[in-house]
């Protein structure tokens, strides 16, 4: 019998009071302004008059040589003062500990950054005019006790904490927790170092030595776990909050047979953590903190090698007490570097497999939660435990998914489901179709545009099985669908009671679902761009001479996975969605059946295609809304609304530069079916006015605005980026502006119906910025220059996942001490302590998903534990093999409503709760529907983000299914890009 938890608790500590007050002492360093304006001239000196000169004196390669060489600095990003700030300063360090950057060492290496920041030789002497003016003023060192807890509320009530305490309260904490007893895993010692942290980095980050795994056969393969800390703020709450990861860390070890060396792609990199024997700066005391230093596939050298030239890049004028380890050693070798801590590779799934499953179980968060809580100070508590919401007798729909038991029942449902999903898609075909006549039955018309008969014959069962068709079996003969032709397909037709289903089949011929012609060597994003463009007019083409009269209408497509192909790059998916939206077709892929060695995907062709015309009639606006159980305690007819910004992606392999903002609305038609009407924002209807569209034509409206142009871009000299761009800022500035012009246009276009309008913190909060911690204010709301009251007929719920963890960690607290252990339960959470009348913030929980459904919430990485359940009860068994997989705790924060009107933000948050448990999905959604869908959009305008692969990053080493396909499923607890978490550090810092 599953255990009944009444209570969650977070990884999260909070001060005990806001006049707590933590200090600690330090030595800074400032940046010398004084050289500014010379070291300016000097960077800016020969750049084209078009391009945006230097405003800040770029420092990144030096910051990062500090991380290598003097890991006990602090490194921050240059401050900024404004007037009534508390100053901040460049570098800090500890104050009790010897001087880790002697002056010396100190001189040696601006001189260094100098002459690597201008080696041409027409500025040797402009150089050497600023070295002289460096060594007759160095910059010195200055004693600062710096407040780490107490900081002022903003005026919307939130906590607003200076600049430099995300990085200095958590590096304290965390070198308080390094003074704990190594942690006892019953199997040994944890042994923690901390790693440098730069200045786009945000919180403290703790590494255990390196564990063992014999996986099968005769390999070993390497962990750690990794501790990490962060500082946030929650809306409203006066108090920050400091939450602690904790997670695995994979080493990368295997090498190649091709190549004896360790495989890293090209665009990608990966961090190595470093400990040499002695300390490299001469004088420098030895550190117990790990280096860092990353690796890339470098195009100059045509291999790996340190980021940017690296530290090694920049130490040729400086004499190190031991040589920097050179790249080619360690890649060849990486098991040796690996053994005393040397050089430690972290791994990423661009390296191949990796037999330590990632992520840790909740039972085991929860214990080594506990053993660094013995660091906390006086002056921090942990957070309180949450309770689960009594708003409502089940947190979940009034229309869960049924779970029947029992073959007579299971067969009975599945009739049901597919009567239902005919009726759905009748429902979505008759409202894209506005000009439906009398008792016509609507027609589904869709495409299979396929290349192997297997997955041909399995896509069309398939169909019928999912919406039930009556079907003789009669089906062409192979040579009818080898010779058909655009204009004469090889056409299956099914009539039902509720619609007319018409497939038409067709093979992808003349190399459309084939890799890209990029040539030779290694193409330029000039040259992706042109050959995406190119297959998306021939892909238009090829449709286009099979154009019906049922627009828009979706074709299932037959294609091989990204790793398939020469290289990623070469990947036409893009293109064919792009070639088919042109054509009027949505689209939905399914991978090419394949049996290989570690991968076989003819098994599962069945269920893939399945669940490819399931998704794929989504898009059409197929969909069964989840109808809350809250009766009259949400206004009647109350619909929704969420906003989505599609921004190009960091690593994007075409040009397109830019953002788009898109808005989804879902009103609830009826309650018994669950049938509602999906729309999308058109903002160039009505010469410019806007106005809201079905959902699929949305979709095929966004590919105008797609990063690959529909007409073949004429080639750049150089593939060189144009001149004259604005600068981040300016440029920043504009698309706000844009931003919230279209925000108001959708905000009005929503009074008169009680709306619900939903937005994603970490999506929307660079251009909508009121959506930031430190700006919102409660039941008000700025889509302009002016903030105001929020609309009579809206309210607003901002949504916050585990993105860049800033959600905490979590675990259901077991109800017997004794015997119990510390699961994963779903519900919606309330904060106790808080008072009933002014809580706005609450949290969402939901099953772990069905593929990790049997994975042991008391699963052990590290030491054997007994089964509890089964036929091996009493066996010991160890989990360091299992994937471990842990929902995200999503903060829903009630930013608008009117209380005095009647308003309860609790219902309202678990309304928002419901709608992450949609019937007709298999599991939970990591966000609502109204924002899965907006989200779902982006696909038409980027490359799917499931076709990005994780960074190698310390702390993209994450959970499994962190890139959680399209969305489908919910999110696990992911670990991100330490890049991405600079760019809102705390949730409202940059404004």
């Amino acid at each position: 019998m599953a255990m009944k938890y009444r209570s969650i608790r977070t990884a999260a500590w909070t001060p005990v009071s806001p006049e707590a007050s933590l200090t600690a002492h330090y030595r800074a360093l400032p940046f010398p302004e004084e050289w500014r304006d010379a070291l300016l001239d000097l960077c800016n000196a020969g750049r084209p008059a078009q391009a945006e000169p230097y405003r800040t004196v770029p420092t990144w390669r030096l910051d990062q040589v500090l991380q290598a060489l003097a890991p006990d600095v602090l490194v921050r990003p240059r401050p900024s003062h404004h007037k009534d700030e508390t100053p901040d300063f460049w570098l800090y360090a500890p104050a009790e500990p010897a001087d880790p950057l002697p002056g010396p060492a100190l001189r040696a290496l601006l001189a260094t950054w100098l002459r690597d920041l201008r080696p041409e030789p027409e500025h040797r002497a402009q150089r050497r005019e600023v070295e002289a003016m460096l060594s007759a003023d160095p910059p010195q060192w200055h004693p600062v006790e710096a407040e780490l807890l107490r900081c002022p509320p903003t005026k919307g009530g939130t906590a607003a904490p200076e600049s430099r305490q995300f990085q200095l309260t958590t590096d304290h904490l965390a070198r308080r927790i390094l003074a704990l007893e190594p942690y006892d895993s019953r199997a040994g010692k944890l042994h923690f170092r901390a790693v440098p942290r730069g200045p786009r980095d945000q919180g403290a980050e703790l590494v255990s030595q390196p564990l063992p795994w014999d996986g099968k056969g005769d390999r070993t393969w390497w962990f750690s776990v990794v501790l990490n800390i962060t500082l946030h703020t929650v809306p409203f709450q006066p108090l920050p909050r400091l939450h602690l990861h904790t997670h695995i860390r994979r080493w990368a070890t295997r090498t190649s047979p091709t190549t004896g060396r360790l495989r890293l792609p090209f665009g990608r990199r990966t961090s190595v953590l470093l400990r040499p024997r002695v300390p490299w700066l001469p004088g420098a005391p030895a550190s117990e903190r790990f280096a860092v230093a990353r690796l890339e596939w470098n195009r100059a050298v045509k291999g790996i090698d340190w980021v940017g030239g690296g530290p090694a890049g920049m130490l040729n004028g400086i004499s190190l007490a031991e040589p920097f380890p050179d790249a080619d050693s360690i890649l060849s070798a990486p098991e040796e570097w690996l053994g005393d801590m040397r050089a430690a590779v972290v791994y990423s799934t661009a390296m191949g497999s990796h037999e330590v499953g990632a992520g840790m179980m909740s039972n085991q968060r929860s214990q080594i939660v506990q053993w660094a809580e013995q660091a906390l100070p006086e002056q921090l508590q942990a957070t309180p435990t949450l309770e689960f919401t009594r708003r409502a007798t089940s947190h979940g729909p009034v229309n869960p998914r049924p779970k029947p038991s029992g073959d007579v029942a299971k067969a009975a449902e599945e009739v049901r489901a597919a009567a239902a999903r005919r009726l759905g898609t009748a429902f979505a075909l008759t409202a894209l179709d506005d000009a439906q006549e009398g008792d016509r039955l609507p027609v589904l018309e869709a495409r299979l545009l396929w290349q192997t008969a297997e997955m041909r014959d399995t896509a069309i069962t398939a169909l019928v099985d999912h919406l039930g068709l009556k079907d003789d079996g009669t089906r062409p003969t192979a040579e009818v669908y080898e010779t058909a032709r655009p204009g004469s397909p090889a056409v299956l037709e099914w009539d039902t009671a509720e619609l007319v289903v018409r497939l038409r089949c067709l093979k992808l011929t003349d190399s459309l679902a084939g890799d890209l012609p990029l040539g030779e060597g290694r193409p330029t994003r000039a040259t992706v761009t042109a050959a995406l463009s190119s297959r998306r007019n021939e892909v238009r083409t090829f449709l286009s001479g099979d154009r019906t009269d049922a627009v828009p209408c979706l074709a299932l497509v037959e294609i091989d996975r990204r790793q398939d192909f020469t290289t990623p790059d070469h990947d036409p998916k893009f293109a064919l969605r792009l070639g088919c939206a042109d054509a009027g077709v949505l689209t939905q892929f399914m991978a090419v059946p394949k049996k290989v060695k570690g991968y076989n995907s003819e098994k599962t062709a069945s269920f893939r295609a399945l669940k490819s015309w399931d998704d794929g009639l989504r898009q059409l606006g197929v969909r069964v809304h989840p109808q809350h159980s809250l009766g009259d305690r949400l206004p009647e007819d109350l619909r929704y609304a969420a906003v989505w910004m599609v921004r190009k992606n960091a690593r994007s392999r075409t040009r397109w530069a830019g953002h788009e903002p898109v808005a989804v609305r879902v009103t609830p038609v009826h309650p018994i079916t669950g049938l509602a009407r999906v729309e999308g924002w058109d903002r160039r209807a009505d010469n410019g006015a806007g106005k809201w569209i079905p959902y699929p034509a949305l979709l095929l409206r966004l590919t105008a605005l797609s990063e690959v142009p529909s007409t073949v871009p004429a080639p750049r000299s150089g593939d060189a980026e144009p001149t004259g761009r604005p600068s981040w800022w300016q440029d920043m500035k504009q698309q706000r502006q844009q931003t919230e012009e279209w925000l108001q246009k959708v905000v009005r276009s929503l009074r008169g119906t009680p709306t619900l309008l939903l937005a994603h913190a970490q999506n929307c909060r660079s251009h909508w910025t009121w959506l930031q911690d430190g700006q919102a204010e409660p039941d008000r709301i700025r889509t302009g220059l002016s903030v105001r009251p929020i609309d009579p007929d809206l309210r607003l719920v901002r949504v916050r996942t585990a993105q860049g963890r800033e959600t905490a960690q979590w675990w259901g607290v077991r109800p017997d001490e004794a015997n119990g252990v510390n699961g994963l339960p779903a519900h919606l959470w309330t904060d106790p302590t808080a008072a009933t009348d002014t809580a706005r913030v609450f949290w969402s929980t939901t099953p772990k998903a069905f593929q990790f459904s049997g994975s042991a919430v008391e699963a052990d990485k590290l030491a054997p534990r007994p089964i509890r359940l089964g036929k091996r009860k009493g066996e010991l068994t160890v989990d360091t093999d299992k994937p471990a997989w842990n929902p995200g705790l999503v903060e829903l924060a009630v930013l608008g409503c009117h209380q005095a009107d009647g308003d309860d933000p609790e219902a309202l948050a678990l309304a928002v709760h419901q709608l992450r448990q949609a019937p007709d999905h298999p599991d939970a959604l990591s966000l609502p529907l109204p924002l899965h869908l907006a989200g779902l959009a982006q696909e038409y305008v980027l490359p799917t983000i499931a076709d990005e692969d994780t960074t190698g990053d310390p702390a993209a080493d994450s959970d499994p299914d962190a890139a959680e396909a399209a969305g489908l499923a919910q999110a696990p607890e992911p670990d991100s890009d330490p890049e991405q978490l600079s760019l809102f550090v705390g949730d409202g810092v940059l404004n």
